[in-house]
């Protein structure tokens, strides 16, 4: 596994929610580049800040009213493209 920042993670999770908003959806795409704690830990940090909320008691959405997605960085963009 490729060794990410804890912003880069985070990042991450986020598009991956982005993209597919059902948690375990998100986990199992995300599983073959981040570890399934990093990946529980930063939907749990996400959720406590308010950058995502759930919808439902399997759907995450970002929280795009209250916060702005980051800007996705030019490393992460191949990652996420093939998500």
């Amino acid at each position: 596994m490729t060794k990410f920042s804890f912003e880069e993670k985070t990042i991450l999770v986020q598009y991956g929610i982005k993209k597919y908003e059902n948690e375990a959806t998100v986990t199992e795409k995300l599983k073959a580049i981040l570890s399934e704690k990093d990946i529980q830990r930063n939907i749990d940090t996400l959720l406590g800040t308010q950058r995502v909320r759930r919808i439902g008691p399997e759907n995450l959405q970002n929280n795009e009213s209250h916060t702005e997605l980051p800007d996705l960085p030019e490393n992460l963009k191949s990652i996420i493209d093939t998500l």
